[in-house]
């Protein structure tokens, strides 16, 4: 059986009227970039389990979980709807689309969303360990207003001269993952972290696997 924890949410930050980041305090709980926890939410007389990746540094003292509302969902209108003070209860951490150290080869981090949220580690977790090849982040949202983190990223990118960053439409992600990355060139080296919502994701693991990436090359994760 899974060891329950408890967190308690220390800080809320509001990105967007439905976008938030809680910021959860709990004893030490060793992970790696781009893990999950399951939270454990009292819905409706049951308990609801809902996985949410963590947008935080292992490093960092306090677990942040990024959320939008999800309409017609249960899970999300509870926790956004929760105090600074509330508890929550969670299992984990829990996945295996992780990064430990930056790769040997230019690697591109595809996020559509609030899909940010395990890549953000991932991408600090990267520029921390010396990296000798370029990483990329392709960043997908309906517009450059409703991208997270991006004065942390435009920073980033300014000190770190390996990373940059781009915004793409959501509804065009697939064709300019296609154009960037199969139709400009035969490089086939490259490595590829991907995290979204929905179809798009097998999408683009299809895309680069028929293109002739290695399958280890396409790691991914599907909300």
């Amino acid at each position: 059986m899974a060891l329950e924890r408890e967190g308690r949410i220390i800080r809320i930050v509001e990105h967007a009227p439905d976008t938030r980041s809680l910021f959860l305090r709990s004893e030490r709980l060793p992970y790696r970039p781009g893990q999950f926890i399951s939270c454990l939410l009292p819905v409706g007389g049951e308990t609801l389990i809902r996985p949410y990746s963590l947008a935080s540094d292992p490093e960092e003292a306090d677990l942040e979980i990024c959320l939008n509302l999800v309409p017609g969902g249960v899970g999300s209108p509870y926790l956004l709807a929760l105090p600074v003070g509330a508890p929550i209860r969670f299992t984990g951490p829990w996945g295996t689309f992780v990064l430990e150290r930056a790769p040997e080869a230019e690697t591109i981090f595809i996020a559509d969303g609030t899909a940010i949220a395990p890549i953000r580690p991932m991408l600090h977790r990267a520029l921390a360990t010396a990296p000798r090849h370029p990483l990329r982040l392709l960043y997908a949202a309906e517009s450059e207003r409703r991208l997270l983190y991006r004065a942390e990223l435009e920073r980033l990118a300014r000190e770190h001269p390996l990373f940059s960053f781009d915004h793409v439409a959501s509804r065009a992600l697939r064709d300019e993952v296609a154009r960037r990355w199969v139709d400009a060139d035969a490089d086939r080296s490259r490595r590829f972290f991907i995290c979204g919502v929905g179809d798009i994701v097998p999408a683009l693991r299809d895309v680069l696997r028929r293109a002739g990436y290695e399958r280890r090359a396409v790691q991914y994760e599907k909300w």
